[in-house]
């Protein structure tokens, strides 16, 4: 009984803005899985935006539901409750890790880009164009670059441009998630930007 009342009382919180964060967490916390369906329900597209980008469209709603699942399991054991932003994206890029590592054992890295790239951009765009009764075709050519460029980059920098450039984390957050040094994320961004911006200047955008 109280654990409904509870969670009746976060869901009317959550909608009006005043539960924050770290109360819904930690309900969530003590097993209380409406406060977690609110969870999702704040988070999921973010998360699959980053998976979209990482991995592209294939089993994309397999690999968030993985992400949450793992978040649920995980959530127990979350002691730094403010870090709960980074610990996602921390979870999304280990499963978006995962799956690049099972492709790769199964096919050719150069062949799966070419066979799943384009069958990933016309399912976005029919996503798209499903949603929208005026797709603005501008914005579907420019999602088709950006994605094509994001393909030509290998995971490490694909992973940093992402996070920072997409995602707009600062550099210190980025380096937690992918576990690496500050001044490699640095490197690694700087190198994603050049080669993302010749890509671009290969297709007609100039700057």
């Amino acid at each position: 009984m109280l654990a409904s009342k509870q969670a009746s009382k976060a869901d009317t919180e959550s909608e009006t803005g005043v539960q924050t964060e770290q109360e819904l967490i930690l309900l969530c916390q003590q097993g209380d899985r409406e406060c977690f369906r609110l969870l999702y329900q704040r988070y999921q597209q973010r998360v699959r935006s980053t998976l979209y980008q990482l991995c592209g469209k294939a089993l994309l709603d397999d690999l968030v539901q993985e992400v949450f699942l793992r978040v649920w399991k995980g959530l127990p054991k979350l002691k730094k409750t403010k870090y709960f932003s980074t610990w996602l994206y921390r979870i999304s890029w280990n499963v978006a890790t995962d799956r690049r590592r099972k492709l790769a054992k199964v096919r050719d890295k150069t062949s799966f880009n070419e066979q799943y790239a384009d069958k990933d951009r016309l399912e976005y765009d029919k996503d798209l164009s499903n949603t929208q009764d005026a797709p603005d075709l501008m914005h579907l050519h420019y999602q088709d670059l950006v994605q094509r460029g994001l393909d030509n980059l290998s995971f490490e920098h694909r992973s940093v441009l992402v996070l920072h450039d997409l995602e707009d984390l600062p550099q210190k957050e980025v380096a937690q998630i992918l576990d690496i040094p500050v001044g490699t994320v640095k490197s690694r961004l700087f190198h994603a930007r050049n080669l993302f911006k010749k890509f671009l200047q290969q297709q007609g955008i100039s700057f």
